[in-house]
């Protein structure tokens, strides 16, 4: 029996307008009486996924920042902070790739140096809590879990092999445009671990939605692995199943089976 289900975001729960449909609200009361904890996972900041789910933010589990930043009930319960030396090393080599600009994510707000519009968009789109700051490297008075590189040109070509052979670090390509450092203790998959052991879940119980690289350590924690028809080939490979689109509410349809 599947006592816990977990899904990221991006190109999985979300359509390509970054939606979901209302049907979900229902899907939800409805795992809940089958007492079914459901969890988010994402690349996406803290503040912005519980926005996303603000009327059920105390009923869910949020697995923040490609699983530097772990929340339950507002409170957190895991997290992997970078040290001043690593993000110092990042940025500069953020700096040198010219294509690229750069987030530092921070547990209270991201920070940001450019003000390239396209930049800014893109931005918008996953953190709630934002700052404009002359220099990153001045930021003391936050917590930094995860760096994020965006590069409208595509990071697995013009950033990843500037950081293929990082070592200390977790190094993943996160979309399209986005690539990710952060804690070498740090991804979905280790989060989710440690979620099942708090919980009591097993592997059989859980079933797991994702699509991307990102995803990948995640969906080698549960049974019922789906990749979206949309994934990337490499998540389709480890996957144990196949859902439908994320533009054809895949995840939905796969959760209403379930109920």
């Amino acid at each position: 029996m599947i006592k816990l289900v977990v899904t990221d975001m991006d190109g999985t729960f979300l359509n390509d307008k970054k939606e979901f449909s209302e049907e979900f609200w229902n899907i939800f009361e409805k795992m809940e009486e089958k007492n079914i904890k459901f969890v988010v996972a994402s690349g996406r900041q803290y503040q912005n996924l519980r926005k996303n789910f603000d009327k059920i933010k105390n009923k869910i589990v949020f697995i923040a920042e490609n699983g530097s930043y772990v929340v339950q009930n507002e409170q957190e319960i895991y997290s992997r902070i970078l040290t001043p030396e690593m993000i110092e090393k990042y940025v500069q080599i953020g700096r040198k790739i010219p294509t690229t600009d750069i987030v530092l994510c921070g547990k209270k707000s991201a920070y940001i140096e450019s003000k390239n519009p396209e930049f800014l968009k893109e931005v918008e789109k996953y953190y709630e809590e934002k700052e404009i700051v002359e220099n990153l490297l001045d930021i003391k008075h936050d917590e930094i879990i995860k760096i994020a590189f965006c590069d409208l040109s595509g990071t697995e070509e013009h950033v990843y092999p500037f950081l293929k052979n990082e070592v200390e670090c977790q190094v993943v390509v996160s979309g399209e445009i986005w690539l990710d450092v952060s804690h070498i203790e740090s991804n979905k998959g280790i989060a989710l671990e440690a979620l099942q052991l708090e919980l009591g879940v097993s592997y059989d119980e859980t079933m797991i939605f994702g699509d991307y690289l990102n995803d990948y350590e995640m969906l080698k924690k549960g049974r019922y692995s789906y990749a979206m028809d949309n994934a990337h080939e490499e998540i389709k490979k480890i996957a144990n199943f196949i859902a439908k689109s994320n533009n054809e509410n895949g995840v939905l349809e796969e959760l209403k089976k379930i109920i």
